[in-house]
């Protein structure tokens, strides 16, 4: 872990949360409170998800665990299991009151970057995840206005867990905080050509032409089929055909003959 020399051990040791959040690529997240993650009832079910070193990444996180205690590589397996689980408590952090006023703070600064979209007018953004699934889906950028979401610039940012913030954070923050909503963008980009506007018809009739198109190789292909299965049957029927035609000739014979 090479940023973990940008500090002294004592201060790793002591502020293990304020080394995390000042790590270059964690940016995004928010302090959680000391209180909230002391309070067992919040990490319900996390000892199921992080199986591996969970007490020990929890001490870690909570500056109660001596490090002496452990040798290197048990140290890095113990980090590693710290960052996950504060991942997992951050995401059940930022849909409290507490949290929601912390990222709404980092949100009105513009702290997870503005919208790229032109007509979105420099819109700040939110982190959202794509499921809430440890390890499935990475970090996204939400932006409220276009109601899309982006790629976020930076690669130390791209490799982020989405489930650490959830896919249900940035309209949580707008149900409690609906003033940080902003207007929807009604400004469309308009396709032109020469400076003249390409007219609604014509894209319908380039519909209308290939749904047209789609329609007839759909009907000549049951064509063919009916035809095909046409002849199969025909090719059978002749014979019933003229069994059927004669059969009443042969009985009318003996009737016109007897008169």
């Amino acid at each position: 872990m090479d940023d973990m020399s940008s500090g002294t051990e004592s201060d790793y040791a002591k502020y293990w949360i304020d080394w995390f959040l000042e790590t270059k690529g964690n940016e995004y997240f928010c302090e959680v409170d000391e209180e909230y993650i002391l309070d067992r009832f919040n990490l319900t079910g996390l000892s199921q998800e992080v199986q591996q070193y969970y007490a020990e990444a929890l001490d870690m996180i909570t500056d109660n665990l001596d490090e002496e205690s452990y040798n290197e590589k048990t140290r890095e397996q113990i980090e590693k299991t710290a960052r996950h689980l504060y991942g997992l408590i951050h995401a059940r952090f930022v849909i409290t009151t507490r949290g929601l006023a912390k990222m709404l703070d980092k949100y009105k600064k513009s702290e997870f970057g503005r919208c790229p979209r032109v007509l979105c007018s420099l819109q700040p953004l939110l982190p959202v995840g794509l499921s809430d699934i440890p390890m499935t889906k990475t970090v996204k950028l939400y932006c409220p206005r276009c109601e899309d979401i982006y790629n976020p610039k930076s690669s130390r940012h791209a490799t982020i867990d989405g489930a650490y913030f959830g896919t249900s954070f940035p309209h949580m923050l707008f149900q409690v905080h609906p003033s940080g909503l902003p207007t929807k963008s009604v400004e469309r980009y308009e396709p032109r050509i020469f400076g003249f506007k390409i007219h609604d018809i014509a894209e319908q009739h380039r519909f209308q032409d290939k749904a047209r198109e789609e329609f007839q190789r759909k009907l000549k292909s049951e064509e063919e089929k009916t035809s095909s299965s046409s002849s199969n049957v025909n090719s059978n029927k002749p014979q019933d055909q003229t069994m059927t035609e004669a059969s009443p000739i042969i009985q009318r014979i003996p009737r016109t003959g007897g008169n």
